[in-house]
């Protein structure tokens, strides 16, 4: 069958290897619902901390567009809304959450400290024992930038392994072997990917998966009419997502699987948009693709779009399942250049007349003939009435 976007992450089966980021629109049951009931293969719930808060002050989000179609960027320094670990793995927000759809429900969590990590992880262990099994994993956010006064856990390399020392301790992973990723923030320097993943490889028999990558911390949007940010706490700095991020995390998801043992999944998330930024993303090496700001803008009917125009892009290159191009991204080459060239050559040509499937697309130059015709239709019209006007000619 071909075009089929199926997966597994941490050997969990995924109907399509698309699903939410923990963040926009994961806040309540009812907003994981719709997720559910989308196109999406898995549910991911918001960032959980061990009590409920608000998070900073309003405003706290920033888009460059509010048109959704031609928005390169978004920020937000929200610092974790959401209303408590308890409310998310309760079996009613997970029956509403998952519904009828089988679909793996994954909890993210995001403590202050390590205790609180911990004291999280034995709430969701306690509840999958009284008998909640759809329950399917947890993912440990080490990676947000907007919790004021709190640094990015993952960029303090030793204070990363303390926490995955004592965190992959836990029988909830060490003896009951329920699935742990991680979220990564973005690196940008060799040696920093170097350390993040000997730190990973050094429990790959705990952690399942990385998702990389979280915002680029600590960016800032002016309002140049007031002069000021356009977020409200932190002095304005938010963490970056959208489009622009995209080309940082394709090298975080490139980067990583090159060095990560092959135990260790990917998941690639920033700046997917649509189902080439998701091929794009497996072609770098990750096993599923998690889709964030485009949720936040489009809402999950984004899902549905995403995961087609992936199934149309694998037929249309003869790909019959993900593993077929997954980490295989090659080399530059002459040839490789070659192709794309003529790719878009045939594609600027095909622009001036009918496409496949379609119908004919106007070009400029089609469009300057039709207005020169239309112009001397008009002066011969205009030439006939003054000529019967003045009786050169009758009408």
């Amino acid at each position: 069958r071909y075009g089929s976007h199926r997966g597994t992450l941490a050997s969990l089966p995924l109907e399509t290897c698309i699903y939410n980021a923990s963040g926009p629109r994961t806040g309540s049951g009812q907003a994981l619902s719709k997720v559910g009931q989308s196109a999406a293969g898995a549910i991911l719930a918001k960032s959980a901390t061990l009590e409920s808060q608000k998070g900073n002050p309003l405003p706290r989000t920033w888009h460059h567009n509010n048109d959704a179609d031609d928005s390169h960027a978004s920020m937000n320094s929200e610092g974790l809304p959401n209303s408590g670990i308890d409310y998310y793995i309760s079996s009613e927000v997970i029956d509403e959450a998952v519904g009828d759809s089988a679909k793996p429900y994954f909890v993210s969590i995001s403590g202050k400290n390590i205790n609180d990590n911990i004291a999280m992880i034995e709430r969701i262990h306690a509840k999958i024992k009284s008998g909640e099994k759809r329950i399917s994993g947890v993912e440990l956010n080490l990676a947000c930038p907007n919790i004021i006064g709190k640094p990015i856990i993952a960029y303090d390399f030793d204070q990363m392994d303390e926490v995955l020392e004592a965190i992959c301790k836990l029988d909830i992973f060490a003896k009951d072997k329920v699935p742990l990723g991680i979220k990564m923030p973005p690196y940008f320097d060799g040696p920093h990917y170097d350390r993040a993943a000997a730190v990973l490889n050094k429990y790959s028999n705990i952690v399942n998966y990385v998702a990389s990558i979280n915002t680029i911390g600590n960016c800032l949007s002016i309002d140049t009419v007031a002069e000021m940010p356009t977020i409200r706490s932190k002095g304005g700095f938010a963490g970056l997502s959208g489009r622009a991020v995209k080309y940082t995390a394709l090298a975080n998801v490139k980067k990583m699987r090159e060095l990560l043992v092959a135990d260790i999944d990917i998941v690639g998330v920033g700046g997917v948009f649509s189902g080439e930024d998701a091929f794009e993303m497996i072609l770098c090496g990750a096993s599923a693709v998690q889709v964030g700001t485009c949720h936040w803008n489009e809402g999950p009917k984004c899902f549905d779009r995403i995961c087609q125009e992936l199934k149309d892009l694998m037929q249309s290159k003869g790909y019959s399942s993900i593993d077929d191009f997954k980490g295989k991204l090659k080399e530059w080459s002459r040839e490789g250049a070659s192709l794309s060239r003529a790719a878009r050559s045939n594609q600027k040509k095909g622009a001036g007349g009918a496409s496949a499937g379609g119908p004919a697309v106007a070009t400029k130059a089609n469009v300057g003939i039709e207005n020169q015709l239309i112009t001397a239709v008009l002066m011969i019209l205009i030439a006939v009435l003054l000529a019967d006007k003045f009786n050169v000619i009758t009408i």
